[in-house]
Parts: C-alpha cells; sequence; structure tokens
C-alpha cells in the first residue's frame, strides 16, 4: 500500500479518540462484529509470528460476577496506599465495567507455544507478551472505529483469575477486557477529567545520551 492509500487524519483522530472506557450500555453487541474484531486483533505483529494471544470469552452470568466481585476487592486493597484528598479520590473512581459491558474476554499469552518456532524470544521471552499487547492495542483501535468501546483490567490477582477459568500452565495473564457502547464518548481521558493525572507532553519521554 502507498502512502496515498490511508486517511493519515483519520488515523489521527483515531489514536487521539480512544478511550479506555468503564461506563458501559448494556445493549448487545452484533456477535459478527465481535467476530470481526477478533480478527482484526489476530492480525496484529508477533514475535516470529508466534501468535501467542488468547482471548477467553466469558459468558456465564455466575463466573462474571465472581470476577466483577474479585475485582472489587482487589480494587479496595490497591486503594490502601492512598490517604486524604488522594484517597478520596481514589474511592469515587469507577475502575472497571465487568457487570454492564455486554461483552467480556480474559486475554492470556501462551508462553508455552511453538507457533513461531521460538523465533525472536529465544533471548527476549517476553517479547510473546509484547506482542500480545500490540493484539490488544489493535482491538482497541478497531472497536473505536466500529463506535465500540474497551476497557482493560489490571487491578486483579492473575492467580485467582486463572484458577476461575481453569487456565493451562503457561498462560499468562494480561488481564480482563470489557467491550460494549460507552454510555457517553468523551474527548479527555476520565482520569485527565477527574483530577487522577494528566498526560505530559510526549517531548517530556526522549532520553538523549
Amino acid at each position: 500500500m502507498t502512502r496515498s492509500t490511508f486517511d493519515i487524519a483519520a488515523f489521527e483522530d483515531l489514536v487521539h479518540a480512544r478511550r479506555d472506557v468503564r461506563h458501559f450500555r448494556t445493549d448487545p453487541l452484533n456477535e459478527a462484529e465481535v467476530e470481526q474484531l477478533l480478527a482484526l486483533a489476530h492480525s496484529a505483529p508477533s514475535v516470529g509470528l508466534s501468535q501467542p494471544w488468547r482471548f477467553v470469552r466469558i459468558v456465564t452470568p455466575a463466573l462474571r460476577e465472581r470476577l466483577a466481585a474479585h475485582v472489587d476487592d482487589q480494587v479496595a486493597k490497591a486503594g490502601k496506599i492512598y490517604d486524604g484528598n488522594e484517597d478520596k479520590l481514589y474511592r469515587s473512581l469507577k475502575l472497571h465495567g465487568l457487570r454492564e459491558a455486554p461483552v467480556l474476554f480474559a486475554v492470556y499469552c501462551d508462553e508455552g507455544t511453538e507457533t513461531g518456532h521460538r523465533l525472536g524470544a529465544m533471548t527476549m521471552p517476553e517479547a510473546r507478551r509484547y506482542s500480545c499487547v500490540m493484539a490488544i492495542h489493535t482491538l482497541w483501535l478497531a472497536a473505536r472505529i466500529h463506535g465500540i468501546g474497551l476497557g482493560w483490567v489490571s487491578i486483579i490477582d492473575p492467580a485467582t483469575v486463572d484458577a476461575m477459568l481453569e487456565i493451562p500452565e503457561n498462560w499468562r495473564c494480561l488481564g480482563l477486557l470489557c467491550l460494549g457502547y460507552p454510555v457517553s464518548e468523551e474527548a479527555t481521558p476520565e482520569l485527565e477529567r477527574r483530577g487522577w493525572e494528566r498526560r505530559t507532553d510526549w517531548h517530556s519521554t526522549i532520553v538523549t545520551r
């Protein structure tokens, strides 16, 4: 493809419009659309073409509630490091949409996969996890194009989630993904709107030696 094939401005708008969504409508998603999003995620780059991502869909209401209760517990434990106004703000934040989002996945990295013949992963085995993150980000952007929001929930105890889902030994949990239509469209990240943190200027991330 040539540069002229792409709408550069539209892509830039897409990147800036991506949000980590916590407030979901309960409207169901079209299953064909969900399949399309997963197919796009599967097109992400991966070390050695190993494609190590594994998406585990949660469909049982009781299991969803167990996961939501687990995350609620982890949120409370994680919040013990805060005090004063920071603690008050932390307690007011909505940090997941596990109960409302119509589609829920646990996403894993298969660190024992033989696909790709371990190319690129012999010296940096963590590159498989980086590949999975690329798949998640691809899914995130693809969902945004379709007007669907994604929330990445990382306040979990992986071992507890693994036990709930009966996950194979070589799989490593990267989090829970909530998919659904957002309650509202927002131009600014929620944590910035609520005063938790501000996005830094990209120049501040450059280190020269």
